[in-house]
C-alpha cells in the first residue's frame, strides 16, 4: 500500500466514524419531532392529559437527542477542510450551496422554533406554541433535504460544468442539485427510514414500561402511535428502496453488483440472501438465494439482464481509464444484508403488534383489571396463547429497539463504500480528494481524540437517555394544564415575567 492510499484509508475511516455516530441521532431527530408534534396536536385538539404528558416525555428524549446530534454534526464538517481540502477545493463551490441552505435556513429555523417551543410552554397560546414544534419538524426535513442533496451530487454529478483552467467544478443549475432523481429518491427512503427509527424507539420504551404496568395510560397510546408509524414507514422503506435500487442500477451498475457479489452479468440474476464462503471471490459453499429477483430489482422485470462485477470493470476501464473499479466487496454485500435485515424485521415487529393489539387484552401487559395501573407480568399467572404472546412481544419490542439503527448505520456505510474508488462517482477519485499537507500521525492523533470523545459522549448520551426513560412521563401541574392568558390584556400574568425552561 502505497504512502498516498493509505493516508486515503485513514482519512476515510475517520469520515467514516464521525458520519456513522453523527447518524445515529439524525434518523430520531427528524421523526421525533414529529411524532412529539402529533401528540400535541391531539392534546390541544381533545385537552386529553395523557396526550401532553405523552408529549413531554417523548419531547425531553428528543432535546437530549438533537443536543447530540448537533455537537456531532459540527465536528463533521469541520472534516472537510481538516482531511479533505482537496475535494473541498475542487467541488466547494457545488457542494457548499447545499450545506450553506441547510446551515442558514433549515439549522437556524428549525434553532429558533426549538428555543421558542422549550421556554414557551407558559407563556405563548396553545397554538402558536403547537406551531413551533411543526416548524421544528418542517427544519428538520429540509436540513435532511439540503445535506442529502449535497451527497447525491456525490453519487451522481450533475447541475456543473467543469472549470479546466482552474481545476475545479462549478455550480450552473441549483435546482437541478436539489430536485434530481437521485436526491429525490434518497430523500424519500431516507425519511422513512427514519420514522421506521422513530416508531421503534417509540415502541420499545412503550413495551418497556408496559412490561412492568407503568404509565399504562401514556404508554399504551405511546406505543400504537409507535407501531402505527412502523408500518407506515416500513412500507414507504421498501417501495423508495426498490425505487432507489432502480436509480443506483443505472448511475452506478458497480455498486448493484458488489450488493449481490454478481461477478458475471446474467439474465434472471438471484439474489443471495445468505451466503458462506468467499463472497470476494465468487465461491459460495452454502448460499440461499431467490431466483430472478436481483433481476427484478435492478429492472423490475424477473428475467432482465445484470451486469457483474468483471462486465462493469471492464466498461469502466474503458471510460475512466486503467485501474481498479471494485469497491471492497464483502462489506458491501453484507452492508446491503445487514440494512435489509434489521429494518425489514422493525416492519415485521410493527406488524405483529398491530396484529395482537386489535385484541384490547394485549394492551394490557397483565390481566385485565379495569384500572390504569396494572399488575407486573411477573404476577401474572395465565398461561393463555395471548398472554405468552403478550410476554414474547414485549420483549421482542424492547430486543429490537435499536435495530433500525444498525440498519441505518450499514445503509449508509453500503451508500458511500459502494462508490468507491470515487469520491464524486466518474469525476473526482477519492485518493486525489485528500489533504497534501495533513501527516499521517496527525489523522491518526485526530481520528484517535474523536474516536475517544465520541466514546464519553456515547456514555452521557446513554446515561441521560436511561434517566429520562426509566423517570417515565412528568407530573402535571395545574399550570401544564392551563393555558396562558393573554399578553397585553387586563388579565395578564406578568408579562415581563421571563420565560421558564419546561425540562
Amino acid at each position: 500500500m502505497d504512502l498516498a492510499l493509505a493516508f486515503d484509508t485513514l482519512a476515510r475511516w475517520q469520515f467514516g466514524i464521525t458520519t456513522v455516530y453523527h447518524f445515529l441521532f439524525v434518523p430520531l431527530t427528524i421523526s421525533l419531532s414529529t411524532l412529539v408534534a402529533v401528540l400535541q396536536t391531539a392534546w390541544v385538539r381533545t385537552g386529553n392529559e395523557k396526550y401532553l404528558a405523552a408529549t413531554k416525555f417523548w419531547g425531553r428524549l428528543f432535546l437530549i437527542n438533537i443536543a447530540m446530534g448537533v455537537v456531532t454534526g459540527i465536528v463533521q464538517e469541520f472534516q472537510f477542510g481538516m482531511n479533505w481540502s482537496d475535494y473541498s477545493r475542487f467541488v466547494g463551490d457545488v457542494f457548499g450551496a447545499p450545506l450553506a441552505f441547510e446551515a442558514l435556513i433549515a439549522f437556524f429555523f428549525e434553532s429558533t422554533f426549538i428555543g421558542l417551543w422549550i421556554f414557551g410552554w407558559d407563556k405563548l397560546p396553545k397554538r402558536i406554541h403547537l406551531a413551533c414544534i411543526w416548524a421544528v419538524s418542517i427544519g428538520t426535513i429540509l436540513s435532511a433535504w439540503f445535506i442529502l442533496a449535497a451527497n447525491s451530487f456525490m453519487q451522481h454529478p450533475v447541475g456543473y460544468r467543469m472549470n479546466e483552467e482552474r481545476g475545479r467544478a462549478e455550480l450552473t443549475d441549483f435546482w437541478l442539485v436539489l430536485t434530481q432523481n437521485t436526491t429525490l429518491v434518497v430523500v424519500y427512503h431516507t425519511l422513512s427510514a427514519a420514522f421506521l427509527t422513530g416508531g421503534t424507539f417509540m415502541l420499545g420504551i412503550a413495551a418497556l414500561h408496559l412490561r412492568r404496568g407503568r404509565h399504562v395510560p401514556v404508554m399504551r397510546t405511546s406505543m400504537r402511535l409507535g407501531m402505527v408509524t412502523m408500518l407506515v414507514a416500513g412500507v414507504l422503506v421498501a417501495f423508495s428502496g426498490d425505487s432507489l435500487g432502480k436509480v443506483m442500477v443505472q448511475q452506478q451498475p458497480m455498486k448493484m453488483a458488489a450488493a449481490e457479489a454478481l461477478w458475471d452479468g446474467q439474465t434472471s440474476a438471484p439474489f443471495s440472501v445468505f451466503a458462506i464462503g468467499d463472497v470476494s471471490e465468487g465461491h459460495n459453499s452454502v448460499e440461499w438465494s431467490i431466483p430472478g429477483l436481483l433481476s427484478f430489482l435492478a429492472e423490475g422485470n424477473f428475467t432482465a439482464y445484470v451486469a457483474g462485477i468483471n462486465d462493469t470493470e471492464t466498461a469502466e476501464q474503458a471510460k475512466y481509464g486503467p485501474g481498479d473499479y471494485k469497491p471492497d466487496i464483502p462489506v458491501a454485500f453484507w452492508g446491503f444484508r445487514f440494512m435489509m435485515g434489521f429494518g425489514m424485521t422493525s416492519l415485521a415487529i410493527g406488524i405483529v403488534g398491530l396484529w395482537l393489539t386489535r385484541k384490547k387484552f394485549f394492551l394490557d401487559p397483565g390481566l385485565r383489571t379495569g384500572e390504569d395501573e396494572v399488575p407486573h407480568l411477573a404476577v401474572t399467572r395465565s398461561r393463555t396463547l395471548g398472554s405468552l404472546l403478550t410476554t414474547w412481544y414485549w420483549r421482542a419490542a424492547v430486543w429490537t429497539l435499536a435495530f433500525p439503527l444498525i440498519a441505518n448505520s450499514w445503509g449508509w456505510i453500503f451508500t458511500e463504500t459502494g462508490r468507491q474508488p470515487w469520491v464524486v462517482y466518474g469525476v473526482l477519485r477519492t485518493r486525489d480528494a485528500v489533504s497534501p499537507n495533513v501527516s499521517h500521525a496527525e489523522v491518526i492523533a485526530s481520528m484517535s481524540a474523536f474516536t475517544l470523545l465520541f466514546a464519553v459522549l456515547a456514555v452521557i448520551e446513554v446515561k441521560l437517555l436511561t434517566q429520562a426513560v426509566m423517570a417515565g412521563p412528568p407530573e402535571l401541574t395545574p399550570a401544564d394544564l392551563t393555558s396562558p392568558r393573554r399578553v397585553g390584556g387586563d388579565d395578564d400574568q406578568d408579562p415581563d415575567r421571563p420565560m421558564a425552561f419546561s425540562y
